[in-house]
């Protein structure tokens, strides 16, 4: 989970000409001077699906877009300020992820901005624990409908490329499709086998193939929310490994510690594959490359 409000007090300081209020569901701005739209997304992983949708016909900036920068430690500037001010189109993730674009927005007082919040397209609520897994881009319903809200936004903009983003946003589903119809065939053999994670990141796909999550909840939690893992739970995750409980780990690399680092040594020592996870795309990869090589991963982890 990001925690990404730091560095937002000297944020505010920028001041911006029409400053307001923060952009909700306000009408539909024309195409920028440029000719294109100007989309802002708050991670290249939303940021490269609108910019698929809309092909050049969108002009896309990610605020977070360094696969080798660990989330958790974002800083915003006046650069990304900037370009929210400035933004026809706003993909955020929602869920508590990404809260500094609201906070941003708020100071920039883009009024005219339509704000996408996929947790909230998703329609997902806390768990029993009050927890919600806001990590819903390993959701492919929910990237689906988040496709359809993003295409319905272009073509209110620019109706004249409607047929653009009919067809890119059907070819994008159609890929996604393939997707769930290879999780789909996992489960039919898998459903049911132990897996274990460091963080929630891929819980939706790997719910989606019907694996049985056996990490403590208090662990991954902890890892999640930046805490000391207790040295009980810590023991109780290491034996899952030590037991050949689970027949992989899934390991969130952007997110490491001497805790995590512990799960993984017990893994690697017990010849439990580890499949490696991350929040932001990798260098060279698009959405749909980055989800069948996490799909490739866990079938690969599962045959062994």
């Amino acid at each position: 989970m990001l925690l990404l409000s730091t560095a937002l007090a000297a944020i505010a300081t920028v001041t911006l000409a029409g400053c307001a209020s923060t952009p909700s569901s306000a009408s539909p701005s024309s195409a920028s001077a440029s000719g294109t739209i100007s989309v802002v997304a708050s991670t290249n992983v939303w940021g490269d699906i609108a910019a698929t949708i809309g092909g050049d016909r969108v002009t896309v900036s990610s605020i977070i877009d360094d696969p080798d920068k660990d989330p958790h430690e974002y800083e915003a500037d006046a650069q990304n300020q900037l370009a929210l001010s400035k933004a026809q189109v706003v993909i955020e993730n929602g869920g508590g992820y990404d809260d500094f674009v609201d906070t941003m927005l708020g100071t920039a007082g883009n009024t005219s901005g339509i704000v996408l919040n996929a947790v909230t397209i998703s329609g997902k609520q806390p768990d029993a624990n009050g927890d919600l897994n806001e990590h819903v881009w390993y959701d492919f319903p929910t990237v689906e409908n988040v496709i359809d809200q993003i295409q319905q936004t272009y073509t209110k903009i620019d109706p004249a490329g409607t047929a653009t983003y009919t067809k890119n946003a059907t070819a994008l589903k159609t890929q996604i499709d393939a997707l769930e119809q290879q999780e789909a065939a996992l489960k039919t053999t898998h459903a049911g086998v132990g897996v274990s994670i460091t963080e929630p990141v891929p819980l939706y796909m790997l719910d989606a193939i019907g694996l049985d999550n056996k990490t403590p909840h208090e662990f991954s939690k902890a890892i999640e929310n930046g805490t000391d893992v207790a040295p009980d739970v810590l023991q109780q995750t290491v034996a899952l490994y030590n037991d050949h409980a689970v027949k992989l780990l899934a390991y969130n690399e952007q997110t490491t510690g001497a805790q995590t680092q512990a799960v993984l040594t017990a893994a690697n020592n017990n010849n439990i594959p580890v499949v490696p996870v991350t929040e932001t795309l990798p260098a060279g990869k698009t959405y749909i490359s980055w989800m069948t090589d996490n799909l490739n991963a866990i079938t690969t982890a599962l045959a062994k």
